[in-house]
């Protein structure tokens, strides 16, 4: 140990260091020691952080201290005070930084005009750090006389951190209180004993979040009756069951406490000599609360707790013996649980002496004799695989679902189903890894040959990267990448790929290791681009630490949806036996049913009343009296719905099983009508449960419910359509303005504190996100990895910099680089494409959480802050080295340098320690080792970001369960609470503790039977199952598991097939006879047709109502899944349902379902939206409890091997035939289908009625002899009309006949329109109509020859006009008075403005052609002509246009405009001979012909032909063929000669054989045609959402130009650039509406009187701006804004001068905060957001609350109020917090408090009083007056003063003499408003401001 002269201390070798210097590091520690045990790279980071963190800043606790400098905050050095250095007595680093000299990247001097970091002292590099704005961004200024010696890390292995803070430090820690931080208490025996009183999570939760906790734990001693209140408050706080984060946190706050490591076992001690016996009559109760604190503890954390438990066990045997001895009744139940706890122990300590006690995960508990011999009990089991899993060949124990007798106990029964749920989200991805590993070790094939192999179970994602962590609301997501050039057939929209909550496996080392993590959030355009954000789970998380960002894993995606199944598991593990509702039933099976627990009270009747339908009146009875119950008449019900009914309402388990359309849904809602209505009986203020296997069943349901019910109704999930259930969603109901407030002050409080934390957390990881992002991003300084690097080589480093440099370094530099890649050669060719390729998909990444703009320009202030601390040359800078490099061997420079970090190898540690001369290893060592070093310090970065990382997740579940407590508190308050399966597992803790009585599930028979049990609670005593278990069935993802072990069965089929009691719905209400017979009786024996369903008319357009067409078409397999298309189907269900439209049926009528996904995207594409918009397009099985009148069902499947796939599944078949209710038209592989049973069934039916065949027969509606048999799409040409292939022939009004085809819509033609000639004659001359017969005829437009009686001259003139009214077209004859000849028409006015052109001479002397009328007009200045005249070429170029008044005229008015708009737009006028070539060019017929198609339009029109897509016949100059298209522009690339480049893989179909391509002009880059199409049309879908489609030139897929110049995509580009202009044109306006609204603003200005008062320059700047200019739509809101603010700014300042003190050392703030508001308004930059005109209206707000503070505060009277009310207020108004509304509602509850106190004018009265006495008095301005304790006073006459006397109030002097006031006395502008005495001279000016008499 050394000693410190100036009072510090050090270990081994370092520098002595001043107290005062020393500081704490950011956030972490309090400078202690590092314990010897640390790891190399552990002890790295005591100079990492702070390295930068000068800089930067952001820690807490830090600031700026006294001294002669205050900077970084460093550990020691290693090397005393007088070691050598390369650099002793300089006053700083060298310009020459050693690793780019060492890397030979040259001198990288600091860019020209960026302030020098390195130059001269340290100072110059802390003040270019400072940033103003950033969250913790200080300055730091660093002594000159210090050397750079000082502030570097300490190396590898040496010194220690400092000490804490000296004494003179100083600063406030942000968020902090203004005057210190906030005394805290530790938690007292009064606070302690009301917790007793509360509930265990309330305790829970207030204890987690109590820092006073945390001090009375750390006491050193505590008094026996607190200690004993103490663990009987924690016992209670264990108790509870929904807060598990809350109760691991308040453990772990124990387990490391003084308290539970010292105290606790003293205490215990200490009972053994207790005498007092008060105090031992508590002990035996004592005793079993320590027991249960010390189990819960242990429970939590096994690992680090069991050393002090077990010594606590330990001394609690002696106290207890000891005890029991000296006559203390010890508790019966204390031996056992002592017992039990030390065979917990004894079995924790075997497995830790084992090394199998590695984490606090183990799990505790008892064995249990069901669990079979050598496997685990279920409630230990790992529910993510464990590695035994992937890498033995171990079958995993299964017992099968019982479905045919009772479970022997609960715990096989929750064993069995846990075990079967896991299996069936386990066994795919444990066979998929295993047959990769198979794969990878047999056949020997890497992770890109593994990709290309199909897999049925997973699915494959190569180089896989993890990039950096992402804070989420509810955690820590990480940022992945993968390779996705392999996956670009998928269509990310609908591929189940990476869905939310898939779970997904990483390893890079076969498997050995992995990492569990779920989908965190999916956007279908990163996954395009490789990228998706994972959650990991909780054992993952701590193996992130050891992760490299180079390290490469191989991803594997299970196909099983994760985030169903986990919720399920965890609440199967924690279900505990005992409060396992209706096991009696459920496992036992017994079939004898009791009633209800709360109907069997004596005397419970119901009122069934408000089910009858209207008029039906029904007494009230008891529902157990079977006698009582009215019939289904009076209920309305048919008789099997009564007896569903009635078992519903009687039995505390019920089924009703509901056939299609029989009316379960219509049952259901009756029952819980009936169970709402007479709640009474069974709520007990809890809710009923309405559970439903789908979100759209769950809608329908809660939908029905709101018809009766139009409150109390709270709906649990997000992904609800309906609008009804809105109001109702549980989100909605917590986001209220109110909610909060309403909250238990426990919850607000932890709600507060747990926000704060994560914010904290966040902060700091987002800092480490940032250096580790600019570690890769160029090369960082040596000074931050000194720590990371020998003190050999850093000196080695150091001192040979000076040798290596010189002036010619930065071009020695590029030569190396160019010499490097140009050995490099072919292979980085390949590494550069997908090294573009990869650089586009980050820079196109679009955040999932987007930031406010100010948020992000702070991140960035900060991030630029720390690349110039950390990085010496970044990529991304334009100027990184010297000037005299040239632009190419910099771009090789910077090439070189990103593609050395791109690589992964570095050196070894081995390899490191033989080194010494740095500068001898060859560039590739040396590169080696610099990654070595950035390896270590990446390293130590992703150290301290996991603590962060932990903190954030840990702080983020405690935040879950607060909002879970704030869920339930809304979810108590309500009457019916709907929620689908997966949220019932998900909210499993809510529902326990909500204890819903009441349970419906609805769709019961879908639901896997694990599912039900989650949702049901202890408290439930009434479960009601809807459904039909021979519909849709539980979906599983393991086939064997659903035959071979029944996990397919629901526990409705599985308790009817036990044959419990249920009901069955007999009558449907849905299907025509003909369609009920499918059903029955293959798949119900038995279904009665309820009568509504006999008066279906027959469909219109086909010869029968149901029909299944048979075709041998086969499927095509979709290379993405499992699922299949059929397009022979596709198109005949299209052109059926188009035909059915044609009948004159509403789309909405129309259904077509489907079995496939992939069928169901090829129907899609096939549908345009104009003329399908309405039609529904559905897969079977999300259709079930839908129906419509006509279903056009597609089966799909048809194959050479018979597979049938999910048609031989009956419940299925089921669903899709039962839908219709007028018509079914199936179309599908009869023939195969036959081969399954129920098929053949069913198709035998069919043919009994003629209703199955190869063709469709359509029948005419007009021509019943006329049908048509449709078998494929082509027949239906046939009826192009939807009737036949004869003429309409019907005879219209207009005596026409219909040119149509056959059609049955507008039968009357009502609507058709004539499209033939007119026959009607229109005049005397019998001129026929020109116009189509449906127009309306107008006057006749025959030209005829007629003479114009006012010249005589010969015309032609219209039909029907009179001559005399025509104006003559002959060219005028008359000369001009300038003896020009008139120019104008016969019939016009001559001309008044002679343009004939003559020379002119203007004012400068030169001479110039301008027209005639300009010449003689001296008051014309020809320089003000328009810019068209000029810039247009003379038209002496144009002969034949001479005449005409525009040059364009001969072509046409809107070309003429168009070209105008074009040379007006020229920078510079155009040469008139190219101009005039470019003229006619535009007039010319366009070039883009070919022998397929040709364009008839002119050049400068939009083309009308489509791209050709035939092959060009031409050959290049090769020899070979041309690439092309015809009509295209030739490549000039050959398929032969550039083969490489051609058949390069971009698209996907570029080594296709006959594959065409096409060359963008712009950037001469080749791409494959129908690709190419394909990326031009994405943005032409009308569909897609707005935000998807970006109103932009399309840019090239490589290079991003933009495309310009291309014949195929003109269409496109002349659509795009034309909605660029609109865009233009809405942001400027409309010229008119802008020109109106700047007259009004003028006007408005000029009221302004405030804005011209005090700011008369901005008052004329925007006067003349608004005079001047023509401004458009943004201008004119921006001066608007500006206007308005400045106005209220003048106000503010007009107190300010009129009645704030004059001694203003307390409006110094106001003065302050009132100038920043004005220069932030003023600001040239300043564009008036929505978030900055929020940010000034509240700024203002508190100016003019301050303002009234301060003129309140003018004479204040200390006995009235006292300094504290004022500084409370003052502070809140002065800080530099967001003054948000909470702040501004407590500012006016102050005010509101000080109104009495402190009136507004600081007289001691109201405002209306101090008017009343002015108005009394009747004295003008200037006669009030204050003595110099401001008590008012009044002097009459001139208002001056001529008398001196006292103040009546204070005993002053007031008055004077002569007019002159006594000292201390002045004009009370407060009174009246007055500046100066009435009397004065000066008051006739300063009463009165001149600029108030402006015009």
């Amino acid at each position: 140990m050394m000693s410190n002269p100036k009072g510090g201390k050090q270990r081994g070798r370092g520098v002595s260091v001043p107290a005062r210097n020393r500081g704490r590091g950011r956030g972490g520690g309090d400078g202690s020691q590092q314990q010897a045990g640390r790891s190399a790279i552990s002890q790295r980071e005591r100079g990492l952080d702070d390295d930068v963190q000068g800089a930067v800043g952001g820690g807490r606790g830090q600031g700026l201290r006294h001294g002669s400098w205050s900077g970084f905050h460093r550990p020691v050095m290693r090397g005393g005070a007088n070691s050598s250095s390369p650099f002793q007595g300089r006053t700083g680093i060298s310009a020459a930084h050693s690793i780019p000299s060492l890397l030979r990247l040259g001198n990288l001097n600091e860019t020209p005009g960026r302030p020098s970091i390195f130059k001269g002292n340290c100072r110059g590099k802390m003040d270019a750090l400072r940033v103003q704005g950033g969250y913790g961004i200080g300055r730091a200024r660093v002594d000159a006389s210090r050397s750079m010696a000082d502030l570097r890390p300490s190396p590898r292995g040496g010194g220690n951190r400092r000490g804490k803070t000296g004494s003179q430090s100083h600063g406030r820690s942000r968020g902090g209180a203004r005057d210190g931080p906030r005394e805290i208490h530790k938690i007292g025996y009064k606070t302690l004993e009301g917790l007793l009183e509360k509930d265990a999570s309330e305790v829970a939760i207030s204890l987690s979040s109590s820092t006073g906790l945390r001090l009375l734990l750390e006491e050193s001693e505590i008094r026996n009756d607190l200690v004993q209140l103490l663990c009987k408050v924690l016992c209670k706080a264990f108790q509870s069951r929904i807060d598990r984060s809350t109760v691991m946190h308040l453990a772990q706050i124990i387990k490391d406490s003084k308290f539970f490591r010292h105290g606790l076992p003293y205490h215990v001690t200490g009972m053994m000599s207790e005498f007092a016996n008060a105090q031992r009559e508590q002990y035996p109760q004592h005793l079993n609360n320590i027991l249960n604190l010390l189990s819960s503890v242990l429970n939590i954390f096994p690992r680090s707790s069991i050393q002090s438990v077990s010594m606590v066990v330990a001394l609690l045997k002696t106290t207890v013996h000891q005890l029991r001895a000296s006559g203390v009744d010890i508790l019966e139940n204390t031996d056992q649980e002592l017992e039990r706890l030390q065979s917990l122990v004894d079995q924790l300590q075997e497995k830790s002496r084992e090394g199998t006690l590695r984490s606090d995960d183990y799990s505790c508990h008892a064995a249990n004799e069901d669990t079979p011999p050598g496997e685990q009990d279920f409630r230990e089991i790992s529910i993510y695989p464990i590695y035994e899993e992937f890498h033995e060949n171990r079958r995993p124990f299964l017992r099968p679902n019982r479905i045919t007798q009772s479970f022997p106990n609960a715990h096989i029964y929750l064993d069995t189903h846990f075990r079967l749920l896991r299996e069936d989200f386990v066994r795919p991805l444990r066979d998929g890894v295993k047959e990769i590993l198979s794969m990878v070790h047999e056949e020997n094939l890497n992770e890109n040959q593994i990709q290309k192999k199909h897999f049925d179970d997973v699915r494959i994602y190569n180089d896989t990267h993890l990039l950096l962590p992402v804070c989420t609301p509810t955690g820590i997501a990480y940022r992945v990448t993968f390779d996705a050039r392999q996956l670009q057939f998928v269509r990310w929209e609908n591929s189940k790929r990476l869905i939310y909550g898939s779970l997904v496996c990483l390893s890079m080392d076969k498997f050995e290791t992995f990492l569990f993590a779920t989908v965190a959030d999916r956007d279908p355009e990163l996954l395009r681009k490789g990228e998706v954000n994972l959650c990991f789970s909780l054992n993952s998380r701590e193996q992130l630490a050891s992760i490299r960002p180079s390290d490469s894993f191989l991803m594997v995606e299970t196909t099983a949806y994760f985030e169903a199944y986990r919720y399920v598991l965890e609440g199967l593990q924690e279900l505990s036996q005992d409060e396992f509702p209706f096991q009696r039933y459920i496992v036992q099976c017994v079939t004898a049913v009791d009633p209800p627990a709360y109907l069997r009270v004596e005397g419970r009747t119901y009122d069934l009343s408000p089910v009858a339908p209207k008029g039906q009146s029904i007494p009230r009875f008891n529902p157990l009296t079977p006698q009582a119950w009215p019939d289904e008449e009076k209920l309305g019900l048919d008789e099997s719905q009564l007896q569903a009914f009635k078992l519903a309402l009687t039995n505390e388990l019920a089924i009703i099983q509901g056939p299609p359309g029989t009316g379960k849904t219509f049952v259901g809602l009756k029952i819980a009508r009936a169970l709402l209505e007479n709640r009474e009986a069974w709520s007990q203020d809890c809710p009923m449960l309405v559970v439903c296997y789908t979100n759209h069943a769950l809608d329908q349901f809660l939908e029905g419910i709101y018809r009766f019910l139009r409150w109390g109704i709270v709906r649990v999930g997000g992904r609800s359509n309906s609008e009804i259930l809105k109001p109702f969603n549980l989100r909605e109901l917590t986001r209220g303005r109110d909610f909060h407030h309403n909250l238990p002050m426990h919850l607000r409080r932890a709600f507060e504190d747990v926000k704060k934390e994560m914010q904290n957390s966040k902060e700091r990881l987002e800092e480490h996100s940032i250096k580790s992002e600019c570690s890769l991003g160029g090369i960082i300084r040596e000074e931050i990895l000194r720590s990371y690097m020998d003190e050999e080589h850093w000196n080695s480093l150091r001192a040979n910099v000076m040798k290596k440099q010189s002036s010619s370094s930065c071009s020695a530099a590029a030569d190396e680089a160019t010499s490097q890649a140009e050995e490099a050669g072919l292979i980085r060719v390949e590494e550069e494409a997908e090294l573009i390729q990869a650089e586009r998909m980050l820079q196109e990444v679009s955040f999932p959480w987007k930031k406010e703009r100010s948020k992000q320009e702070e991140e960035k202030l900060k991030r630029d802050a720390v690349v110039k601390a950390m990085v010496v040359l970044t990529l991304s800078d334009d100027e990184s080295c010297n000037q005299t490099i040239q632009k190419n061997q910099k771009k090789k420079l910077k090439k070189t340098v990103k593609e050395e970090l791109k690589k992964t190898s570095c050196m070894s540690e081995v390899q490191e320690k033989h080194l010494t001369d740095l500068w001898g290893l060859s560039m590739k060592d040396r590169w080696s080792l610099y990654r070595l070093w950035v390896f270590r310090y990446r390293c130590d970065l992703r150290n301290k970001a996991l603590t962060y990382e932990q903190e954030y997740q840990r702080a983020a579940d405690r935040l879950s369960e607060v909002r879970q407590h704030e869920d339930l508190s809304v979810l108590r308050e309500a009457r019916v609470v709907g929620m689908t399966t997966t949220g019932a597992a998900k909210y499993r803790q809510v529902l326990q503790e909500l204890r819903p009585r009441l349970v419906i599930i609805e769709e019961a028979a879908e639901v896997l039977e694990a599912h039900t049990i989650t949702t049901l609670s202890q408290a439930c005593q009434h479960l009601i199952l809807i459904g039909d278990h021979q519909q849709l069935r539980p979906s599983a993802t393991v086939y064997d598991l659903a035959k071979n072990y029944n996990l397919e069965v629901s526990m409705f089929e599985r308790l009817v097939k036990m044959d419990f009691p249920f009901v069955r719905l007999n009558y449907q209400h849905r299907m025509r006879p003909s369609i009920a017979r499918l059903l029955t009786p293959h798949i119900y024996k038995s279904l009665e047709n309820h009568p509504s369903v006999l008066e279906y008319e027959n469909v219109k357009g086909v010869l029968g109502n149901v029909f299944f067409v048979d075709h041998s078409h086969f499927e095509d397999e979709i290379q993405d899944g499992r699922t299949r298309k059929n397009t022979h189907e596709a198109h005949f269900v299209v052109k059926l349902c188009r035909y059915l439209l044609l009948q004159e049926y509403k789309p909405s009528q129309i259904t077509i379902l489907t079995t496939y996904t992939g069928q169901l995207h090829c129907l899609r594409k096939l549908m345009p939206f104009s003329e399908f918009s309405d039609v529904k397009v559905h897969v079977v099985d999300k259709y079930q409890g839908e129906e419509n009148d006509i279903i056009i069902l597609s089966l799909v499947r048809s194959n050479s091997e018979n597979r049938v796939g999910f048609l031989n599944i009956p419940n299925r078949v089921c669903v899709a035939l039962s839908r219709a209710k007028m018509g079914l038209y199936c179309i599908g592989n009869m023939g195969m289908l036959s081969s399954v049973p129920l098929w053949s069934n069913i198709l035998q039916t069919l043919r009994e009625q003629g209703q199955v065949g190869e063709a469709l027969i359509l029948s005419c509606q007009n021509h019943p002899d006329k049908q048509i048999h449709a078998s494929c799409a082509s027949d239906f040409k046939a009826a192009p009309e939807g009737g036949c292939d004869q003429p309409c022939q019907f005879r219209l009004e207009c005596g026409h006949v219909c040119t149509r085809m056959c059609h049955p819509y507008d039968a009357d033609h009502k609507k058709f329109m004539c499209l033939k000639e007119c026959p009607k004659v229109l005049c005397e001359l019998e001129h026929k109509c020109p116009l189509r017969c449906y127009e309306r005829c107008e006057e006749c437009w025959v030209l005829l020859d007629k003479i114009i009686p006012s010249c005589q001259h010969h015309q032609k003139v219209p039909c029907h006009q009179d001559p005399k009214d025509f104006i003559c077209r002959v060219p005028c004859v008359k000369i001009l008075p300038c003896e020009h000849p008139c120019r104008a028409l016969c019939g016009d006015p001559c001309t008044a403005r002679c343009k004939v052109r003559v020379p002119t001479e203007l004012k400068c002397g030169h001479m110039q052609e301008e027209p005639c009328y300009v010449s003689r007009d001296p008051t014309v200045n020809p320089r003000y002509l328009s810019w068209m005249q000029t810039r247009l070429p003379p038209q002496s170029l144009y002969p034949q246009m001479q005449t005409n008044p525009c040059v364009f005229t001969s072509v046409s008015r809107a070309l003429c405009e168009r070209l105008s708009t074009l040379f007006l737009t020229l920078p510079e006028p155009m040469c008139p001979q190219q101009m005039q070539e470019n003229l006619w060019t535009a007039l010319e017929p366009c070039i883009w012909q070919c022998p397929h198609h040709s364009c008839t339009k002119l050049c400068h029109e939009p083309c009308d032909r489509p791209p050709c897509s035939v092959s060009c016949p031409k050959y290049l100059p090769c020899g070979h063929p041309c690439i092309g298209l015809c009509g295209e522009t030739c490549p000039d690339k050959c398929r032969i000669c550039h083969k490489d480049k051609v058949t390069e893989i971009f698209f996907g179909n570029e080594d296709e054989p006959d594959a065409c391509f096409i060359q963008l002009e712009d950037c001469q880059h080749l791409f494959e045609i129908s690709g190419m199409d394909r990326y031009i049309s994405q943005d032409e879908d009308q569909d897609a959402e707005l935000d998807q489609r970006a109103i932009r030139l399309k840019e090239c897929p490589r290079c991003r130009t933009p495309i310009r110049r291309n014949l195929r995509y003109g269409t496109h580009i002349n659509r795009s650039l034309a909605a660029i202009e609109m865009v233009k044109e809405k942001i400027s306006g409309v010229a008119e509406i802008n020109k109106q609204k700047q007259k009004e603003l003028n006007l408005q200005l000029r009221k302004q009187d405030k804005l011209r008062r005090h700011f008369h320059k901005e008052f004329e700047f925007i006067q003349e701006e608004l005079k001047t200019r023509k401004l458009s739509l943004q201008q004119l809101w921006h001066y608007e804004n500006l206007m308005s603010f400045l106005e209220r700014i003048g106000k503010l300042k007009s107190t300010e001068n009129d009645y704030l003190p004059s001694p203003k050392v307390e409006c110094l703030p106001f003065t302050q905060k009132m100038n920043n508001a004005f220069k932030f308004v003023t600001d040239q930059g300043q564009r008036f957001s929505e978030q900055q005109i929020s940010d000034l209206e509240s700024e203002l707000s508190r100016l003019s609350y301050l303002a009234d503070l301060n003129q309140r505060s003018r004479i204040r009277r200390p006995e009235v109020v006292s300094e504290i009310e004022v500084q409370q207020l003052r502070a809140i108004l002065e800080d530099d917090l967001p003054f948000s509304e909470a702040r501004e509602q407590r500012v006016k509850q102050i005010f509101t408090e000080l109104d009495v106190k402190l009136p507004r004018i600081g007289l001691g009265i109201t405002d209306q009083e101090r008017v009343s006495i002015v108005k009394a008095m009747g004295l003008n301005k200037g006669h009030w007056y204050k003595c110099p304790n401001g008590h008012v006073y009044a002097i009459g006459d001139c208002g001056g003063a001529m008398v001196k006397t006292k103040c009546p109030e204070c005993d002053s002097a007031i008055g004077g003499t002569n007019h002159s006031l006594t000292e201390g006395n002045a004009v009370a502008t407060e009174m009246d408003g007055a500046q100066h005495p009435a009397w004065s001279d000066a008051a006739n000016m300063a009463n009165f401001d001149l600029r108030d008499f402006y015009d």
